[in-house]
């Protein structure tokens, strides 16, 4: 199957030569680890078949965030974890986009603008869920960062997986939302989001950069109906340790040409994309996120400095259960990992013994 790796070691270099002085230190390590994951830069074992006496090698990942072989177990105990904090009680899904002229200046900042829009997206909500004319009471908040499109384009917007519901401020009630078609006005989440964001960059000293047209804009702010919350989560587990493509994805490598697949927002239809090596390095790595850049956070009851343990909400909330989903996903056959060795992949009868350890290559 083809990898991002193995685009990484046909481009790898030329865009070193290209870029290199543009990149980050993070990126760098990007590509040296994601080029050499599983091979035996990241040192391994070797084993040796008691029967046909053939030697397997087997080498360590490089787990590496942003690489698309590693952190299947990562995300499987995330998930379970995730299973295990759902309330029994209906969920939406409210996505905050950051408009077109302030990319510019996340890419320029963007520890410190993603950051702020996390914040400013789940501060915004929580103004109106606090507010007794649509809810009155303390919702749970998952918040995930995404930079990306299905084609890998710039597209810096936080997803929300919300409670349909929230604690009172006693903690003694579970409450419903006063109107069950919706959870808050989205016109009002989107201004005061706007707001909050102005707000947060002009605190940083960043404002004086933007245009003044921008604030006079209606920003995007889109929800919808999440179900039990399981498929979101679904969906959001396959990008929390890995960024913008799985391997799966890749279709073909010709002169030069990467084409992967990708799903239409609009119309659902899958479509194909050809572009230079260069530009699908270029692509991916603008997804890398600087070193101490933190991806998920949790807001309201399920913030871990809450005083109420989810425990003592869920005999509150008057429903049963929603039924679990389906648990599998369209991208995890691209982040498998070899099980652990023990019958010849060879002879299929021999039992594999551990004959020597590789040592790891250590950088300069």
């Amino acid at each position: 199957m083809l990898e991002v790796a193995d685009i990484v070691r046909l481009h790898g270099d030329e865009y070193r030569a290209a870029f290199g002085s543009q990149l980050t230190s993070v990126q760098k390590k990007v590509l040296r680890d994601i080029q050499n994951c599983r091979t035996p830069f990241f040192g391994g074992h070797v084993h040796r078949c008691d029967h046909c006496a053939q030697k397997v090698y087997a080498y360590h990942s490089c787990r590496n965030r942003s690489c698309p072989k590693c952190h299947r177990d990562q995300t499987n105990r995330w998930m379970a974890q995730q299973r295990q904090r759902l309330l029994p009680c209906s969920y939406y899904l409210i996505t905050f986009t950051l408009p077109a002229p302030l990319r510019a200046i996340a890419r320029s900042h963007p520890k410190r603008v993603y950051g702020l829009m996390i914040k400013a997206a789940a501060a915004a909500l929580q103004k109106l869920t606090d507010d007794p004319r649509f809810l009155g009471a303390r919702v749970g908040i998952l918040a995930v960062l995404h930079t990306w499109t299905r084609a890998m384009l710039y597209h810096p917007h936080v997803h929300l997986l919300v409670t349909a519901g929230g604690l009172s401020a006693d903690g003694t009630r579970w409450i419903e939302p006063k109107n069950p078609k919706f959870l808050v006005p989205v016109r009002a989440l989107s201004l005061i989001f706007r707001a909050k964001m102005c707000a947060a960059l002009k605190k940083a000293g960043l404002l004086e950069r933007i245009g003044s047209g921008v604030w006079i804009k209606p920003w995007v702010v889109h929800c919808q109906h999440a179900g039990s919350g399981e498929k979101v989560l679904q969906y959001l587990s396959r990008y929390v340790f890995r960024i913008a493509i799985t391997n799966n994805r890749l279709e073909r490598i010709d002169d030069g040409l990467i084409t992967f697949q990708y799903r239409d927002n609009k119309t659902q239809a899958v479509k194909h994309c050809t572009i230079s090596g260069i530009e699908f390095l270029q692509r991916f790595l603008q997804h890398v996120l600087p070193r101490g850049c933190t991806k998920v956070r949790y807001y309201g009851i399920f913030s871990p400095h809450c005083r109420t343990p989810l425990d003592q909400v869920r005999p509150l909330i008057d429903r049963p259960p929603k039924p679990a989903a389906d648990k599998s996903s369209e991208d995890q056959s691209s982040d498998s990992v070899s099980p652990p060795l023990r019958v010849c992949p060879y002879c299929r009868i021999g039992k594999l013994l551990l004959v020597e350890t590789v040592q790891r290559i250590r950088s300069p």
